[in-house]
């Protein structure tokens, strides 16, 4: 199993209204890409709300191997996605690992 972590900020001039708009978009887009590549265990999309955090919203997936990571990542559905959430956040943080 591989483990995808990716952490956003979103974008400084956001009000909180608008984080919170623009997150739960990024859920809608992002967490039904599941159910399209083969592989994907699980995406799921999580908001920060606990004060000791440092970045606002996080990407979680699961998937069977590193093939289907790398098929995630190249998905239509994804590259879509990407194009809307690169236009609300900032600070992207990654990282992937074997489980």
């Amino acid at each position: 199993m591989v483990k995808h972590i990716v952490l956003w900020n979103f974008n400084a001039e956001m009000t909180a209204e608008e984080k919170r708009t623009a997150g739960a978009k990024m859920k809608e887009l992002l967490e039904p890409i599941k159910d399209l590549v083969p592989g994907a265990v699980e995406i799921k999309v999580v908001m920060n709300e606990m004060v000791s955090s440092n970045r606002e919203i996080a990407l979680i997936g699961t998937y069977e191997t590193e093939e289907a990571l790398k098929a995630y990542q190249v998905h239509p559905a994804h590259v879509e996605a990407g194009k809307y959430v690169r236009s609300v956040t900032c600070d992207r943080a990654c990282l992937d690992y074997e489980v």
